[in-house]
């Protein structure tokens, strides 16, 4: 049962609860056989290498000017006896002490040239020019940016605008990456209504629409939220369907008597890798794999619970499946009025500033305006008296 309401606690820690920073360990360890894809440039943008690059040319392509001018052999003053344009026909030959040859940026040096001089630096009398021709001077060689098989990006990097461009520059059409993992969310609860201003009875889904930009954020795929109403069977039923990699559950991951995830997922034969996390709000969380390898998260109904355990869960679990590490951790004082608990991590919503993380209140389990106002959660160990915490970043877009 999804319980949205900000003035029902959440119930009590267990014992076999895992702390928390194991927990997101866990989740992070936790792999899906993902297949990956071959795509064109255009579709790879934003996703993850699943091979190395490899360059199938070199960079550049053959010795070219660097500059505008004239490539030379030899001692000045030279003679001009002919031209090379970029993508035009190379010089037919070797060049000879005293020749020169005008020349276009990105141009094919002629044999024999030991220097481009640009127009600039020349003096010219008809068809002769002098000038000081330092050896080598404005000549890109033959592999000096990328040799011809050289290995430039290694699997899991990150194909921004600036790979793409590389990418096409090293003769790529198409790029093997790896696919975003599709999640299935599945919101619970006879109470909970999706759109409108709910009734006697009942309450909005703060939930799901929360959770749709946070796994794209994570590197995710999100489904439309499902919503099903309170039962075993229906829970059941929509966990056996195919289409997702990893199910959200929204809901029904506590202990009372409409909480009915861990007894389907015995049901199905799932091997459950946590089952309760030390954390305050959102320690009625899971971690379960089904049969066939499909990963079930279960999150708590409370909206600031939710958000909590997704960020301990979920998103590990997505960066995991792309290739991507868990960030390092930030670390910052914290001012405001902040409790440690006595046996539990606390996840305070904080802003950050120069004094350091500032805790801007309204973080009972059922409410989401701290959050809301907040740019990150602060990880407050158990028993903490002071000192610098972990700033756990929030999603902001």
């Amino acid at each position: 049962m999804t319980v949205l309401s900000h003035t029902r606690p959440e119930s009590a820690a267990g014992p076999a609860d895992l702390p928390w920073d194991r927990a997101r360990r866990m989740a992070a360890a936790a792999t899906l056989p993902l297949v990956a894809a071959e795509v064109p440039l255009r579709a790879a943008h934003g996703r993850r290498l699943a091979a190395a690059l490899r360059a199938l040319v070199a960079l550049p392509g053959a010795d070219v000017a660097a500059m505008d001018g004239y490539a030379v052999a030899g001692p000045g003053p030279w003679h001009v006896v002919g031209d090379v344009l970029a993508g035009g026909v190379p010089f037919p030959r070797e060049l000879g002490p005293g020749e020169a040859v005008e020349i276009a940026t990105g141009a094919p040096v002629p044999l024999g040239a030991v220097c481009v001089v640009p127009y600039e630096k020349t003096k010219q009398a008809g068809l002769s020019i002098d000038g000081r021709c330092e050896p080598g001077r404005h000549i890109r060689r033959r592999g000096e940016n990328v040799s011809e098989g050289e290995v430039v990006l290694t699997s899991g990097a990150l194909v921004t605008p600036a790979v793409l461009g590389l990418a096409a520059g090293l003769g790529h059409d198409t790029l093997w990456v790896r696919p975003r993992p599709v999640v299935s969310v599945l919101v619970t609860g006879d109470e909970v209504i999706s759109s409108g201003v709910p009734g006697a009875g009942l309450v909005r889904d703060a939930v799901g629409p929360m959770l749709a930009p946070l796994i794209a954020w994570a590197d995710g795929e999100a489904l439309p939220p499902r919503h099903l109403p309170d039962g075993a069977e229906v829970l059941e039923a929509a966990l056996g369907e195919p289409g997702a990699d990893v199910v959200v559950v929204c809901g029904a991951s506590s202990k009372g008597p409409a909480d009915h995830l861990r007894g389907v997922l015995g049901r199905l034969g799932a091997a459950v890798l946590v089952d309760g996390v030390a954390v305050r709000p959102g320690h009625p969380q899971a971690l379960a794999r089904l049969p066939g390898g499909r990963l079930v998260v279960g999150l708590p109904g409370n909206p600031f619970a939710a958000l909590a355990a997704a960020l301990t869960l979920l998103a590990p679990v997505l960066r995991a499946l792309d290739g991507r590490p868990e960030p390092e951790g930030e670390l910052s004082a914290i001012t405001g009025p902040v409790r440690a608990h006595p046996r539990d991590t606390r996840l305070v919503p904080v802003w950050r500033s120069a004094r350091g993380a500032i805790a801007v209140g309204h973080d009972q389990p059922g409410s989401l305006r701290g959050a809301a106002m907040a740019d990150a959660l602060a990880v407050i160990p158990p028993g903490w008296e002071g000192g610098p915490v972990e700033l756990l970043a929030l999603p902001a877009r």
